[in-house]
């Protein structure tokens, strides 16, 4: 019978209840949306493996290391491989083509990140070939590639016109993975450098290192910056996690403010929903009255208001949480490379819902106090 009191009275004022979820919808999907971009920001972090670390210099990462500390950190206790990566920075047709891309040690590489999985035979394929390039899935998706084409880069670190065959396309162990970077031969690299920007050549932006044991990371760290301390380089080595966050840190600011405006969404919503329910409640004071004089308990009576309330706030964000997953889709399509993981997480989807449910009841505490409070004759009278 509640069940059907709270119905018929949500539907009463049906453009009021719909305005209403829409509003709901609007604002909880805004809040995923935004909360799924806050999540893609922090995604490299979250998924960085305990047992690797990274060795940059300690000035900054636009001086690189010679490549002569790569047998030294092959030797520290604890090091069981050391890979060199270079950042390229080259240009597609477009500026505005921007993905990931790195000159790296491919056999130590890829040995160090196992979540890249991609077909034996053209792993094979791309070590044979000096201008052979590996490509993430979605990158290849977004520009259309497929193996056996011709990549060409214009660069800008390293001027000139590059030209890479695409061997290999490689998949994620699972949806959180990167697949939208570009890989290709260090050694490809260096010997053009080598003709350029002689002394440019034989130098590395990053060593990539894996460790055997993640619980001695800040051990091993230590080990290795004290072993180039004072020297004409030296170097700065952290957990993968703390060099991605490194980069989050640079647009902290940014995150900061998409996380109040997700927050503050929510809260202009629940203003809106209170006002809704108060004017509700004002207009059913002689129903609650007569509900009283027939004997339903105060509570009874304010949990009419609880119920309409909740039903609409979450029949309204369980709409959102629906329309964030396609939204999403979509917005990860529009931006690229720019988010390389960006799905709604279950923490997301359970924020959603958790944030209309807390609309739903914060809304309806006050005019649901006022509901059981009324007294039956000042209610009567309210009759029009």
């Amino acid at each position: 019978m509640l069940l059907k009191l709270v119905l018929r009275n949500a539907l009463r004022h049906r453009l009021r209840t719909a305005l209403t979820m829409l509003g709901i919808f609007v604002a909880i999907l805004a809040f995923g949306l935004l909360s799924t971009v806050i999540d893609a920001w922090y995604s490299g972090a979250n998924t960085a493996s305990s047992s690797r670390l990274v060795t940059r210099s300690a000035v900054s990462l636009a001086f690189p290391l010679p490549t002569t500390y790569r047998e030294k950190l092959r030797q520290v206790d604890g090091v069981t491989g050391v890979a060199g990566a270079n950042w390229f920075g080259g240009v597609y047709i477009n500026p505005k083509n921007f993905f990931p891309q790195f000159a790296v040690d491919p056999l130590p590489y890829f040995a160090l990140y196992p979540e890249y999985r991609m077909p034996e035979a053209q792993f094979r394929e791309f070590l044979l070939d000096r201008k052979g390039a590996v490509v993430g899935r979605k990158l290849a998706d977004t520009y259309g590639w497929k193996v056996g084409d011709v990549v060409p880069l214009r660069g800008t670190i390293y001027a000139g016109n590059w030209d890479f065959v695409i061997h290999a396309i490689y998949d994620g162990r699972d949806s959180k993975v990167d697949t939208s970077q570009f890989f290709f031969h260090w050694d490809y690299l260096n010997e053009t450098v080598k003709k350029i920007f002689p002394r440019r050549a034989n130098t590395a932006g990053v060593f990539v290192l894996g460790i055997a044991d993640a619980e001695r990371a800040a051990e091993i760290s230590q080990a290795i910056d004290a072993q180039f301390r004072n020297s004409l380089a030296e170097t700065l080595t952290e957990t993968e996690k703390a060099f991605q966050l490194g980069f989050v840190a640079m647009v902290e600011t940014l995150v900061v403010a998409i996380r109040v405006v997700s927050y503050l969404v929510i809260f202009i919503i629940m203003a809106v929903m209170a006002n809704t329910m108060a004017m509700s409640a004002r207009e059913r004071l002689s129903e609650f009255a007569t509900l009283k004089a027939l004997g339903f308990q105060p509570w009874i009576v304010g949990s009419l208001i609880v119920g309409e309330s909740l039903a609409i706030a979450l029949i309204g964000g369980f709409l959102g949480v629906l329309a964030t997953f396609p939204v999403a889709a979509n917005f990860s399509a529009l931006v690229g490379s720019l988010f390389p993981v960006f799905e709604v997480s279950r923490e997301t989807i359970a924020m959603q819902f958790a944030s209309a449910a807390v609309v739903g009841l914060v809304a309806a505490l006050i005019p649901s106090v006022r509901a059981a409070r009324v007294q039956i004759a000042a209610g009567l009278r309210a009759v029009a």
